[in-house]
């Protein structure tokens, strides 16, 4: 991976470069709309771990129906019902 170390000379060039290419007048636009975007990609981020962590959590609450649990009259009137059904 490469590490970049970024210098105040570094820093400098940068910003000169940036007032070059847009004028002084339109960094600060340029900022406030990337600031903006990187608060609404992170809300975008954090909502989306909450709704996996909901689904989740209403997946492991949801569990299948063991016949078990079913009783022998229960499951006989549920045959009779579909038979009926077809």
């Amino acid at each position: 991976m490469l590490l970049m170390n970024f210098g105040t000379t570094e820093i400098i060039l940068v910003v000169a470069v940036l007032f070059l290419l847009f004028g002084a007048s339109r960094l600060p636009q340029l900022a406030k709309s990337l600031g903006q975007s990187r608060k609404a990609f992170k809300e975008g981020m954090r909502e989306a771990e909450e709704e996996e962590k909901a689904e989740q959590q209403k997946l492991s609450s949801e569990s299948a129906p063991q016949i078990d649990q079913v009783s022998d009259d229960a499951l006989a009137e549920e045959l009779r019902r579909r038979a009926e059904a077809k």
